[in-house]
């Protein structure tokens, strides 16, 4: 771990896009990935690890194209016998995904860390990247809405994003341990960069941020700290960032991702979109850089990773 030079915090989806460009670009063993734990949850007696899931099967090939998450081709037998059976069916799970789930329950159920299990489930994949879960504790992210207080998924699949959100709250987080390598990293000479990937940062990059330890150690930390917005233009790359922003209060604008993030961050990327947002994120105290954000190719996503790591390279 220790050879890492640029150490990414991602979600899902949004987040495995500018990971996957930061893997094109670094030699394996200098890119690791600090992933979001908050949205895992226990379903039909399996452990669901959905970001860091979609992490993995980007980083390997295995992503299904076509919605960002998921294997590419993956069957639905298992789906369409439980609709047979009566049997909840909100949360798809393909029958190929299905072997990841019972493969890592089996495993966290002889008392083996998740740490350990994602690290071993990479390499079969053929990942190189070191691929670290937040904690290896419990941290689940609860969403408080309208309708009373929602665990992610519940939320996020099951009512599909339709309750007006009022808050958030990080159910473990308080208590939970920090990843060791993820600190080791943190406070490693040959780290050079720290990005914070355009993950929602309510749902995807806040749970990692509320482990007291980790949170400290980005403070800490001697190296720039870039973050990439995931608003462009006033919308949302991806997902019910959007969405949130408004029910909360808060425009949707980069402006606001930015200040967000303040006191964490030295650096912050923008699409050219937003350039005119620049003078007002400078007077924050954070560095402004424009970069298309909108990573719709493979060569969309490795240009941003490269403007990334230039960028955290002229903060140094």
């Amino acid at each position: 771990m220790s050879t890492a030079t640029c150490l990414a915090l991602s979600g899902g989806v949004g987040g495995a896009k500018l990971a996957l460009g930061l893997s094109q670009i670094l030699p394996a063993d200098e890119l690791a990935i600090c992933v979001n734990i908050g949205d895992d949850f226990e379903h039909f007696g399996l452990t669901i690890c959905p970001d860091i899931d979609t992490l993995i099967y980007t980083l390997s090939g295995l992503a299904n194209p076509e919605t960002g998450w998921g294997r590419v081709g993956d069957g639905t037998q298992f789906m369409e016998t439980l609709k047979c059976l009566g049997a909840e069916s909100w949360f798809h799970l393909g029958d190929g995904d299905l072997a990841m789930h019972v493969t890592r329950t089996q495993r966290l159920r002889s008392n083996e860390p998740l740490s350990n299990i994602t690290a071993d489930i990479s390499t079969h994949l053929g990942i190189k990247a070191h691929v670290l879960p937040a904690s290896d504790d419990h941290v689940r992210t609860i969403v408080e809405t309208t309708l009373g207080d929602l665990p992610l998924q519940q939320y996020f699949v099951q009512k599909k994003c339709a309750p007006e959100v009022t808050g958030f709250h990080y159910m473990g987080a308080d208590n939970a341990q920090a990843n060791p390598d993820v600190l080791s990293i943190l406070s490693a000479q040959t780290l050079r960069a720290v990005v914070i990937c355009p993950s929602n940062p309510y749902i995807s990059i806040d749970p990692i941020l509320a482990i007291p330890a980790l949170r400290q150690a980005l403070i800490n930390c001697s190296v720039p700290v870039i973050a990439v917005s995931p608003i462009v233009g006033g919308n949302a790359l991806k997902g019910p960032t959007a969405k949130m922003m408004c029910e909360l209060g808060i425009r949707v604008s980069a402006l606001a991702i930015a200040e967000h993030y303040g006191g964490l961050i030295d650096g912050f990327v923008l699409d050219p979109a937003d350039e005119a947002l620049a003078p007002a994120i400078a007077d924050l105290g954070i560095s402004p850089h424009i970069a298309p954000a909108v990573m719709g190719s493979l060569r969309d996503k490795t240009l941003l990773a490269q403007a990334c790591l230039n960028f955290a390279r002229s903060l140094h």
